[in-house]
């Protein structure tokens, strides 16, 4: 288990219940079961306490959470069938990007999300799920795709932001989200978004263009980082508790101005404490989305979605 900052006293009560079963493995002689017990109900009652009113910085520290499932985790649990393609047919590969055909409950879909990568191998590779412009122009390719056959498309949001290097800046990295972000807007077929961890900036807005929004209850979606979000106004990075209550980037804030539809609940803890269970909730969330739009007109669904995000933040501003 890999504790975040704010869970420290958490951590270390559950190891010494730990360390007492490990004693009582290496001496059966031993008999600390009523010990380590009283341990385990002391740690569940700091749990309950730690995520009863968590606050936007360390709703940031679990959307980060390195345990938390990532894009594959949901593609392996939910999706049949899936027929990864790669490239965007005109620069390269890009691996931050997964996408391509599945079937979700049997329906044919095409899928497309960030994925972050699960040890220092993967995330390298993965470019630690910061999209190039090649990754965006593949998701075009794929939204082009689904929209001539008629399937609906289903994208999985986790990463920091778009990826800011010279070489994604020479090859158009502000055009390629915005030409996404486009083509979100054009199709003619459900398009369903869930954030899974981190929405940062236009790079998740790229594939969040949705006609229904999901994120589950500990992500996060903002414009920028609070770390970013501090340097710019306070020009100390260390400010990013008060950037993260500014940004409004809960799930909780943002369901409130309008900005995402719908909130997924986690497992006590946060998703890396029920991977399963968080999996099949999304998968539940995504299947309840999907027949909402099922059988509507393109014309229906293409205004649908430009009156969704026309009318955004007016419930806040209402309020």
């Amino acid at each position: 288990m890999n504790y975040l900052e704010f869970e420290k006293p958490l951590a270390e009560i559950e190891g010494k219940a730990e360390e007492l079963r490990a004693m009582a493995r290496g001496n059966s002689g031993m008999d600390v079961a009523k010990e380590a017990e009283a341990l385990d109900r002391k740690a569940d009652i700091m749990l309950k306490d730690l995520y009863k009113d968590l606050t936007p910085w360390r709703k940031c520290q679990v959307a980060r959470h390195p345990d938390r499932p990532h894009c594959k985790d949901y593609i392996d649990a939910l999706f049949n069938e899936f027929t990864p393609l790669a490239g965007d047919r005109n620069f390269a590969e890009d691996h931050a990007v997964m996408g391509g055909l599945a079937r979700f409950n049997d329906t044919p879909v095409v899928l497309i999300g960030h994925e972050k990568g699960n040890d220092t191998k993967s995330r390298i590779e993965r470019n630690f799920g910061m999209a190039r412009p090649e990754g965006y122009r593949k998701a075009i390719r794929l939204m082009e795709m689904a929209d001539q056959f008629r399937l609906p498309v289903i994208t999985l949001v986790d990463t920091p932001g778009a990826y800011p290097g010279k070489g994604a800046e020479e090859r158009g990295q502000a055009e390629a989200i915005a030409r996404s972000t486009q083509k979100c807007l054009e199709i003619g077929v459900p398009l369903i978004s869930v954030v899974i961890g981190e929405g940062g900036s236009g790079g998740a807005v790229a594939f969040a263009t949705a006609n229904r929004v999901a994120m589950l209850e500990h992500s996060v979606y903002s414009v920028i980082s609070p770390e970013g979000c501090a340097s710019i106004l306070w020009k100390d990075a260390e400010k990013m508790r008060e950037a993260a209550e500014a940004l409004r980037l809960t799930a909780q804030d943002l369901q409130k101005l309008g900005v995402i539809d719908r909130i997924i609940k986690e497992p006590l803890g946060g998703a890396q404490r029920g991977r399963k269970e968080t999996i099949e909730a999304v998968g539940k969330g995504i299947e309840a989305m999907l027949k909402e739009l099922v059988g509507k007109k393109p014309e229906a669904l293409i205004k649908d979605r430009r009156n969704k995000f026309l009318d955004m933040g007016s419930k806040g501003l209402a309020a």
